[in-house]
């Protein structure tokens, strides 16, 4: 083994590898035996297309370009596209109307040209409807409405005016579901300041033989109890998962009255940051197959409704999503430690796990890889939090005796999220070169209960800010990372942390914040309806507590800062604005301290282009290794930096 000192490392794991069969994998759909999926293509500009896989094992993209399956609904999105007997009906990005798309033809609008945006459809097929959540924009000056509309999908009846609204009044509306009969429809609903993690309410109608709603009624939620995933069984009975218990567990709707079917210190359910999600499904009326987060590992079991007895799945995945029921098998997105995410086919009778597409091709010999340890440390007040640490690791370098390597912290986006064990390409790309990696899921994340979410309800800047910090520090004093080259990394709410610990707090030598808030009074008034007040709950009310706005802003304390960031944008960011990172870059370079600035035209919130993906990855090496006086291993195109 070669010894040179971590950071100089020369690995295979480039950005050039990690982009080039890169692809995204999204929300899963079954018609028959046919499963459908959703791809991101950073190589085709971010492009989203829907995959078909036939039971010959036959993949087909279906959707043409330029057309690019991404609704903006909640700006997030999720819930694109949906198939009935071989016919999709998807959202186009660009001008954000569904189409329908019937293989071998061109897709046709199903929607009108108006500001309008769909989500989250569900066929009735009895009654020729596409059920749906709506968003419309058509008066700019107005907060955006949120409905449940029914659009006709024939050409006799068309949908002029963008869909009938059969469910208006509320803030936002997600999970319209179909009884299996078309008898009646679920919903759920919830009103400012509440985000769906918080408190939502589930409302079930009947539908008459036109498809009109009538007799609505409550039938679990309210503020302070969370719904995810209404379902029917086959024999129509209503199931949902609600934190009520502290933990995301499975009920059903039973004669009038909510009954738990197996309750757990586990999380059965996710936070809705965007549509489509699924947890269980139904094997039969009385068998179900769930996921669930133990301690932020997930684990898969069939729960047995007449025993009410949970049996868990051995599988070689960590972490599962997007869970479907066919005939016989089940379809996932999974992966592991060892396995970027793929679609995962599991057979209910020989209980085999096929992996029908992964998200990347690349195979990389394990000598390079760093496994994550769970590692759990105290924080403030007395408590517990939890990360990921992976140790630098490359097979062909050690580093010199006594040298301990830099650490990497990364704040997750949410900030109710969660740091995940998945192979993550961009993780390893440090850790083969010498880096130690933390990923940490402070108090906020999802994965650990309902009140382990609830830490961060009017502290966000604080328990988030402790944590990063004191995971870092955990390490410092077990010899395992060199204390004096400590950096953090975030993107959006991940990015305000990063921002917030170097500027609040004294410990890392260098920081990258990937469209990253500095500015929360800002973000306040700007940003869009989804997160408009998702501040109040995590912050406290604005404008009555404007005094913790401006407390908790980077932006106001540049002064404080006193070491090395590099900023990244997407110009585009509706969620983030751009102003957010120029205003910070700015600040930081008149105070003299090295600073960087890297925008990319074209991006939204997140980069979905293979070249900035890239470009963002090294640009940020390239930052640390100028700042620490490192000399990287391969040729990085360099990155202007002020004051260095």
């Amino acid at each position: 083994m070669t010894v040179a000192p971590y950071g100089s490392w020369k690995s295979p794991i480039t950005s050039d590898l990690i982009v080039a069969g890169m692809i995204g994998l999204g929300q899963i759909v079954l018609d028959g035996d046919d499963i459908y999926w959703t791809e991101l293509r950073p190589a085709e500009g971010g492009r989203n297309v829907v995959v078909r896989r036939q039971p010959n094992g036959n993949l087909s993209e279906l959707t043409p370009a330029p057309f690019n399956v991404r609704t903006r609904v909640h700006e997030y999105g999720g819930g694109s596209f949906t198939v009935s007997e071989g016919v999709v009906y998807f959202s186009n990005f660009a001008d954000q109307q569904i189409y329908r798309l019937i293989p071998g033809s061109d897709p046709t609008p199903l929607t009108p040209a108006l500001a309008l945006r769909y989500a989250d459809g569900v066929i009735d097929p009895h009654r020729n409807l596409l059920f749906c959540v709506r968003e419309d924009h058509t008066k700019p000056e107005l907060e955006a409405v949120n409905t449940i509309v029914s659009l006709a999908l024939d050409d006799r009846v068309g949908s002029p005016e963008g869909g009938r609204v059969l469910i208006s009044g509320n803030d936002f509306y997600s999970s319209p579901r179909l009884s299996p009969d078309g008898s009646r429809l679920a919903w759920l609903t919830w009103n400012h300041p509440n985000m769906p993690w918080e408190g939502t309410e589930l409302w079930v109608g009947e539908l008459t033989e036109d498809g009109l709603l009538i007799h609505p009624e409550l039938v679990a939620g309210g503020l302070t109890e969370a719904i995810f995933q209404p379902q029917w069984s086959p024999d129509g009975v209503l199931y949902f998962v609600s934190d009520r218990s502290g933990w995301w567990n499975l009920y059903r709707w039973h004669e009038g009255q909510s009954e738990p079917l197996y309750p757990l210190e586990a999380e059965f359910g996710l936070p809705h940051w965007v549509f489509g999600m699924s947890t269980y499904g139904f094997l039969s009326a009385t068998q179900i197959i769930c996921s669930y987060i133990e301690l932020g590992i997930a684990r898969l079991g069939l729960l047995d409704l007449t025993t009410r007895q949970l049996e868990t799945v051995a599988m070689p995945y960590t972490d599962v999503d997007y869970l479907q029921v066919g005939r016989g098998y089940v379809v996932f997105e999974a992966g592991s430690p060892t396995e970027t995410s793929s679609i995962v086919r599991f057979d209910l009778t020989t209980r085999q796990f096929e992996v029908l597409r992964r998200s990347s091709d690349l195979v990389v010999d394990p000598g390079y890889l760093s496994l994550p340890q769970t590692i759990e440390f105290p924080t403030e007040n007395g408590l517990t939090a939890y990360a990921f640490f992976y140790s630098p690791q490359n097979q062909d370098y050690t580093a010199p005796t006594g040298e301990r390597p830099p650490l990497l912290v990364k704040s997750h986006g949410g900030p109710t999220g969660a740091s995940s064990s998945v192979l993550n390409l961009r993780t390893q790309y440090w850790t083969s070169r010498g880096y130690a990696v933390l990923t940490v899921n402070y108090g906020g994340s999802t994965g650990y209960g309902r009140a382990y979410r609830q830490r961060l309800n009017g502290q966000w800047g604080i328990v988030d800010v402790d944590d990063c910090v004191n995971g870092a520090r955990y390490l410092v004093e077990r010899g395992a990372v060199d204390g004096n080259r400590l950096t953090i990394e975030g993107g959006s709410a991940g990015g305000y942390t990063t921002l917030a610990v170097l500027t609040f707090r004294d410990l890392f030598k260098a920081g990258a914040s990937h469209f990253g808030v500095s500015d929360l009074e800002a973000l306040a008034k700007e940003t869009h309806k989804f997160e408009s007040r998702y501040l109040d709950s995590i912050i406290g009310p604005y404008p009555e507590r404007r005094d913790l706005y401006l407390e908790r802003s980077p932006l106001h304390f540049s002064d404080r800062l006193s070491c090395a960031l590099i900023l990244f944008q997407g110009l585009e960011d509706k969620v983030v604005p751009p102003n957010q990172a120029e205003m910070m870059f700015e600040a930081v370079k008149a105070k003299g301290l090295p600073v960087a600035y890297v925008p990319f035209e074209g991006e939204q919130h997140g980069f979905r282009r293979s070249e900035n993906i890239k470009r963002s990855l090294d640009a940020q090496f390239y930052f640390f290794a100028r700042v620490f006086g490192f000399e990287p291993a391969e040729s990085i195109e360099p990155v202007v930096i002020e004051n260095l």
